[in-house]
């Protein structure tokens, strides 16, 4: 593959990647404009944010199904013209409901984006590249994290929070227009495949079925709750009980991506001397002591704005490792029903990320502890699950001189 196209495809698949949680992110610092204008309250419109995970969740399920059966490109085009389609809606709203319902409907229209992306990495690289692309998709989502609530806090403060949903909708036509024109159909579509509910359960459970799958998929769902535990008690935590501005939450939740950034990028050179597989065992390890930590200095009042920052960077500095090594350990098995494959591992993370982000809304808003607890939590479930599904995993992982390659 030439490199002038590797590099548009990494950029277009991980603008595709990155729309949802652009979608998560740039809309956080209005939560308190969002309330008052709308007349509710931030505990309330927070729940627009879980259900806009909730529809990522179950959308993702009905998008495997699609995308195996007729390729990649029809049924993400169909996801990108309903997300522009509500997010337009949303500068209608009159009433926090309605918005809370049209973040739903957003939400499952941007799910084909993200299982779409997924699956193209496994059908277009190699299992000895794809730990290395979703490397590289990780460096493209997670400027979403540093541009997103910086330029949503300027823009909340410059337009109204409206205005998000304007720039949302624009940003998803380019994408639609760059995945018509420069990406390439990356599956062939299967007429036999059907959409009825038995086959379709059927395929699932036989990506659940595989040892190898179902470890690293919990594991990395598990994980992911943590980041979203993060995301939806960050504008109470960083705004309301530290007093940080609009802006200023903008721009550390930027600084903050920094270190989802750095280690995503690190792995890629830990993968020339270490398996995927040891890489992610070392970086859970780590998070469950970071995590623990956190969790002591909030139980006794020791946390302050610095060390809380601090202690969130350490976290999503091992998530940077865990999640690529994750994603490309689920997936290896998979070719036939990699569209499946990926959609369950997507509807796992975003399922758990939704019951984070609700235990974190309903009690988080006058502490910091809700945030570390669940932190804390998901660390050691992942572990104690990584150490359970080791032992029926059969399949060998073998380090190359590279990264990790999958030798059954």
């Amino acid at each position: 593959m030439a490199k002038k196209q590797h590099f548009y495809l990494i950029l277009i698949l991980g603008s595709l990647a990155a729309l949802g949680p652009f979608s998560i992110d740039m809309y956080l610092p209005g939560f308190v404009d969002i309330a008052n204008d709308l007349k509710s309250t931030e505990s309330t419109v927070a729940l627009s944010l879980s259900s806009f995970f909730i529809g990522i969740s179950a959308g993702q399920l009905l998008y495997g199904p699609l995308l195996d059966k007729y390729g990649r490109k029809k049924p993400l085009f169909f996801g990108l013209a309903l997300y522009i389609l509500s997010s337009f809606l949303c500068l209608a709203v009159t009433d926090v409901n309605q918005l809370i319902v049209l973040r739903f409907i957003q939400a499952i229209g941007s799910c084909a984006t993200a299982v779409a992306s997924v699956a193209m990495v496994r059908d277009l690289f190699s299992v000895e590249e794809s730990p290395k692309v979703f490397a590289s998709l990780m460096l493209v989502i997670a400027v979403s994290p540093m541009l997103a609530p910086t330029a949503g806090g300027y823009l909340i403060s410059a337009l109204g929070w409206k205005y998000v949903f304007v720039f949302l909708g624009f940003m998803a036509i380019i994408i639609l227009l760059a995945s018509i024109f420069k990406l390439p159909e990356s599956y062939k579509p299967d007429p036999n495949y059907s959409l009825k509910p038995k086959p379709i359960l059927k395929s699932f459970l036989t990506v659940l079925k595989e040892p190898q799958f179902s470890t690293y998929a919990i594991i990395s769902s598990i994980t992911f709750s943590g980041l979203f535990a993060y995301v939806s008690s960050s504008p109470q935590v960083f705004m309301k009980i530290y007093a940080v501005s609009k802006t200023g939450y903008g721009w550390i939740f930027a600084l903050l991506s920094v270190a989802f950034i750095g280690s995503s990028q690190l792995n890629s050179l830990c993968l020339r001397w270490l398996t995927s597989k040891k890489i992610v065992m070392i970086a859970l390890l780590a998070q469950c002591v970071f995590s623990l930590i956190f969790l002591i200095f909030a139980l006794n009042d020791w946390l302050n704005l610095y060390s809380t920052i601090g202690f969130i960077a350490l976290f999503l500095c091992c998530l940077g490792f865990i999640n690529p090594n994750a994603a490309a350990l689920s997936l290896a098995p998979f070719s036939k029903n990699a569209g499946s494959a990926s959609a369950l591992m997507g509807a796992l993370q975003m399922g758990l990320g939704a019951l984070a982000s609700v235990m974190v809304s309903l009690f988080s808003e006058h502490s910091v502890i809700p945030m570390p607890l669940v932190m804390t939590a998901a660390a050691f479930i992942a572990l104690i699950c990584l150490l359970i599904g080791k032992r029926f995993i059969k399949t060998e992982i073998q380090a190359s001189e590279n990264t990790a390659v999958v030798a059954h």
